[in-house]
């Protein structure tokens, strides 16, 4: 029996029992530990690979043969999948305890040794993208070279912004000293605030999760907990992000990206007009869904306007139990088994070895994530599990990542991987499997009027949110180029897109003008987060073909879960007569919202 420590409060040791026993990783699959020899041994025969790698091949590429250059791709291949592993490993160390010391200087030394390696190896994309076009094209009628066509595709997609071979080096090389440190302090600052509330001390999500509990007070309390923390360290977040803006249109400069959402596009392989056209339809639908939606919501906490801590509040009449592991688990996967078995079985396993890390702790990573490792091991999820709906549409989203992530394995180290559009979808596929089922067994009108605006609130968390996210780093990154932004002005930013996004219902004011400052993926990941809507929308338009035909779909479904990264958006979605480019598609999509909106108001 776990015995409580003597300063842990009654309600949180009730907590904990009502969820139950939940799971916590076991990385010994990449390595046995930090000191472990594997590990040491992997270091050095990586560190010689790579340099006799470099020796056999820099300055030769041209001159290879077809099935040379084949065997040389493959050879880089196994190099990459051996960097991948290691740190891999250091990163999931590091995210399961950012606040130990110990273990920031273990994930630093591991980046900056797997930095080295892969700056010997920069030499080998470089000069595969100075290859001649049709003798490069000649020579991939071999099949051990047409294997990589894909990888190709996408490496020589970036020719056009490759700098000198020095530039490029110098950049790749100073990248451990630059950007990565910023964002190692960025989420090491995040892990070890803590914030005050009636006697204890709460960790990011702790807090946060409190923006959901019944009480009002509660809300409000934790709200303005929240927004006088992040306001005593807005100098230091203005710093980060005025500092990363910077270095971004610096390079951006340099490389000639016309605008700064264009590097991350093309990294997404979606063009900039999809994007916009993606962006443009979303904004426009703001006054029918998420204005409309928080208006329904005011009126039925019988108010005008809710203050921003009730954005997310329970409905009055939700019981807000809290949903224990073992049911947690049972819902997402018997949904993805009544969709696919197979689906389902590769979902098992990460529960049945120990894959996910759930709890929340002290110093782990906030939020969650699905990490692929390398095709050779198998992908970890990341969650901060605390009982509520959300949580379980967490688990629903991440074990699709890593779903996905299993099934493109077989494709390798170099084509495994997605463009961050395309991963979410499989992960926001499975949120609505999951919700699906469980709406459709559910009879009650007042428990589906509860569920239909949980849905709602996610689906605008993931659409609406999205992208004024997305509309908040294109103006701060366009006014970064004219000089830095101060905490004020960053905040005003902030309150402009937000006010914009969610509409007159919703009141912004006080110390919600800093909490732009936690939204990790402005710092990892600039612009990651339209993906998030482009897989939403994407998500609505494969649903509603599944519903015209389930003949079929599942297998069309996983293989293109299958293809990892060999296949562009276009090619993926032509099996299921869909077409991103169509501005149609995006209407279609954020119907979907708008028809789940149309039925609260029937329910009243």
């Amino acid at each position: 029996m776990r015995v409580a420590a003597a300063s842990e409060p009654a309600a949180a040791i009730d907590k904990k029992a009502a969820l139950g026993a939940l799971p916590e990783w076991d990385l010994s699959d990449l390595y046995p530990g930090r000191e472990s020899p594997e590990l040491t041994q992997d270091l050095v025969r990586l560190v010689e690979d790579a340099e006799a790698f470099r020796r056999q091949y820099e300055g030769r590429l041209a001159a290879l043969s077809s099935a040379d250059l084949g065997a040389a791709i493959a050879a880089y291949e196994r190099l990459q999948e051996l960097a991948g592993r290691i740190i891999s490993y250091a990163s999931l160390v590091h995210a399961g305890n950012l606040a130990d010391p110990e273990i920031g200087r273990f994930y630093q030394t591991m980046s900056e040794r797997i930095n080295a390696v892969s700056t010997t190896l920069l030499f080998f994309t470089l000069e595969i993208n100075r290859l001649d076009e049709a003798e490069l094209a000649a020579k991939e009628s071999d099949p051990a070279l047409a294997h990589y066509r894909p990888w190709l595709r996408d490496t020589r997609a970036f020719r056009p912004y490759q700098l000198s071979d020095d530039v490029e080096k110098l950049l790749h090389e100073k990248y451990v000293a630059g950007r990565a440190a910023w964002t190692r302090l960025f989420d090491e600052t995040i892990a070890d605030l803590r914030f005050p509330f009636r006697g204890q001390e709460l960790t990011e999500a702790e807090a946060l999760d409190l923006l959901s509990d019944r009480d009002p007070e509660v809300r409000r309390e934790a709200a303005q907990i929240i927004g006088e923390v992040l306001g005593k360290n807005a100098r230091t977040f203005s710093l980060i992000t005025n500092t990363l803006a910077k270095d971004k249109e610096i390079e951006d400069r340099w490389r000639r990206f016309p605008r700064p959402i264009s590097a991350r596009n093309l990294a997404n392989f979606v063009e900039d007009e999809v994007v916009d056209a993606l962006i443009s339809a979303v904004r426009a639908s703001y006054p029918r869904l998420s204005h409309r939606y928080y208006q329904l919501k005011a009126r039925w906490f019988g108010r005008e306007e809710l203050p921003f801590w009730d954005r997310n509040a329970p409905l009055p009449e939700d019981d807000d139990r809290l949903i224990p592991w073992h049911e947690a688990e049972e819902t997402v996967l018997s949904a993805y088994a009544a969709f696919s078995p197979d689906m389902a079985a590769v979902g098992h396993r990460f529960f049945a070895a120990p894959w996910i890390d759930a709890p929340v702790r002290p110093g782990k990573a906030s939020g969650a994530f699905a990490h692929p490792t390398v095709p050779g091991a198998h992908p970890y999820l990341l969650l901060n599990y605390q009982g509520r709906v959300r949580d379980v549409m967490t688990l629903a989203h991440e074990l699709g990542h890593g779903v996905h992530q299993v099934l493109a394995g077989p494709q390798g180290y170099l084509m495994a991987d997605t463009p961050l559009t395309l991963a979410e979808t499989a992960s926001v596929f499975g949120e609505m499997l999951t919700f699906r089922a469980l709406l459709g067994r559910e009879t009650d009108p007042r428990r589906r009027k509860i569920m239909l605006a949980g849905k709602v609130e996610d689906m605008l968390n993931t659409v609406v949110r999205q992208i004024a996210f997305a509309t908040f780093e294109i103006k701060l990154h366009d006014e970064r180029r004219e000089g830095e932004l101060t905490p004020d002005r960053i905040a005003e930013i902030w309150l402009d897109v937000q006010r914009e996004s969610l509409g007159p219902a919703i009141r912004l004011d006080g110390v919600y003008r800093h909490y732009w400052s936690y939204i990790p993926h402005f710092i990892h990941t600039p612009f990651y987060v339209y993906a998030y809507a482009f897989g939403d929308c994407l998500v609505n338009s494969l649903y509603a073909v599944y519903q015209d035909a389930h003949q079929g779909f599942a297998e069309r479904y996983l293989d293109m879960l299958r293809a990892g990264g060999t296949l562009r958006h276009r090619e993926l979605l032509a099996p299921f007569g869909l077409d991103a480019s169509d501005p149609a598609f995006w209407t279609k999509g954020l119907s979907v919202v708008s028809g789940f909106i149309d039925e609260l108001e029937q329910l009243g």
